[in-house]
């Protein structure tokens, strides 16, 4: 089912924590394809590199969660029939995070990620990545353009509030003290076209207040 929204419709259906209240249209559900965003993110290697603009801490993480956890709800980024929007950091995002928590910038994604494994568990992990999950719906940029003060239900049980400012679309998270991610615009609707769709974004979503 491919959703239009309204800001006013986005902003009541997910506040709501429902999926989608616009009528089923079969002929676009079935149009609609079904590569996983877990395949996209594998898409360069499953491998650490010197680009700090795409995914690959991310997908570490990913891969952690469910090794230790295979039945984690984090899998759902890898069942591309199931309709969902999610917010990816980049690696750079990542690097931010552990420089507010540590006071330190490592200098490579591996040591930005071993850093980050050494202050946040696995069960850690799993909630922050769910954060960033919106399950149910599929949500491009120009969606989100006209969704200014809609609450998005996460996966996580949280939600985050949509914050449109001019061009610049923010997401306000749990965390008052600290920037609000922002969508990259190099890095829209990946993935478009398919039940499963994402938004690069420069900075991590806390569903705590740090």
């Amino acid at each position: 089912m491919k959703i239009r929204f309204t800001a006013a419709a986005l902003a009541t259906v997910l506040a709501a924590g429902t999926a989608a209240a616009a009528p089923a249209n079969a002929t676009a559900e079935r149009t609609a394809g079904t590569r996983s965003l877990a395949k996209v993110l594998a898409a360069d290697g499953t491998r650490f590199d010197h680009n700090w603009k795409d995914f690959d801490i991310l997908e570490k993480a990913v891969l952690t969660v469910l090794h230790a956890k295979p039945d984690s709800p984090v899998g759902v980024l890898t069942q591309g029939k199931k309709r969902l929007t999610a917010f990816i950091p980049t690696d750079a995002a990542f690097r931010r995070l552990v420089k507010d928590l540590t006071g330190s910038a490592p200098r490579t994604e591996k040591a930005t990620f071993t850093k980050l494994a050494s202050v946040a568990d696995v069960d850690t992990l799993e909630s922050v990545l769910l954060y960033h999950v919106v399950p149910g719906t599929t949500i491009t940029s120009r969606e989100a353009k006209q969704a200014d003060g809609a609450k998005l239900t996460t996966a996580q049980g949280g939600t985050i509030k949509v914050n449109v400012k001019g061009k610049q679309i923010v997401l306000v998270d749990a965390d008052r003290n600290d920037a609000n991610p922002a969508l990259v615009p190099a890095g829209l609707d990946i993935n478009k076209g398919n039940r499963q769709i994402a938004h690069a974004i420069d900075r991590v979503l806390r569903p705590v207040d740090l």
